[in-house]
């Protein structure tokens, strides 16, 4: 009895163990989960590289501007409200940099125009710059106006077209060479034109092309 007492001990001892052994291990190398978000501490992922900030550009009030225009502007074939196109006939710089390209598209506006009275009052043309375009983005500016006036008949304020003797002044002065008249510099903040001027007992007319030199009156930022 004894033996077979042993026997069936040792036979369940034996079956306990092959249990146990097949049993999955609770502490088996459980799988690292540990995953660091992008851009966290000590985590694999690679934080994105932050942007430097766009550097600001001032071009300051005062600068000049000096385009050429698209089109021809005049007393008499312009409209107070009419819009003009031109470009940027030199560059602007800013601490020796050029900020503003030559050939920058630039639009303005007519601000006054009048013709000249057949028997009494003048011609005036007044003409602004409105936005520049720099790098493919428009920016609204402001400038200093350009004005020509004319007095009334008979009054020869200008060089006459095909080389005639300077017998006046248009606002600020003018200049003789070429064909046509060139005017000069003019009141209003220093700026000036040169360009086809047909005045005497004619209108004011500035032909396509000429160039023309505003000043900015409030700063332009650029980025």
């Amino acid at each position: 009895m004894r033996s077979r007492l042993l026997s069936v001990i040792a036979l369940l001892l034996t079956m306990l163990l092959v249990a146990c052994s097949s049993k999955p291990s609770d502490t088996a190398n459980p799988t690292d989960q540990t995953t660091a978000s992008p851009g966290g501490e000590g985590g694999g992922g690679k934080s994105a590289a932050a942007k430097p900030a766009a550097e600001v550009v001032v071009v300051p009030a005062g600068t000049t501007l000096t385009v050429r225009l698209g089109q021809a502007v005049g007393s008499k074939i312009s409209s107070p409200g009419d819009s003009f196109t031109a470009t940027l006939a030199a560059p602007v710089e800013v601490g020796g940099k050029a900020v503003i390209p030559i050939g920058s598209e630039a639009r303005g506006t007519v601000t006054d125009a009048k013709p000249l009275g057949k028997f009494k009052g003048g011609a005036v043309l007044q003409i602004r710059l409105n936005s520049i375009t720099v790098n493919g983005s428009a920016h609204s500016i402001e400038t200093s106006a350009i004005t020509r006036a004319e007095k009334g008949k008979g009054k020869r304020t200008a060089v006459i077209t095909g080389g005639g003797a300077a017998v006046g002044a248009i606002i600020g002065g003018l200049a003789g060479g070429g064909k046509g008249a060139a005017i000069g510099a003019l009141a209003g903040g220093g700026a000036g034109a040169a360009g086809s001027a047909y005045t005497g007992n004619k209108d004011i007319v500035l032909a396509a092309e000429s160039a023309v030199s505003f000043k900015l009156e409030a700063p332009l930022e650029l980025k």
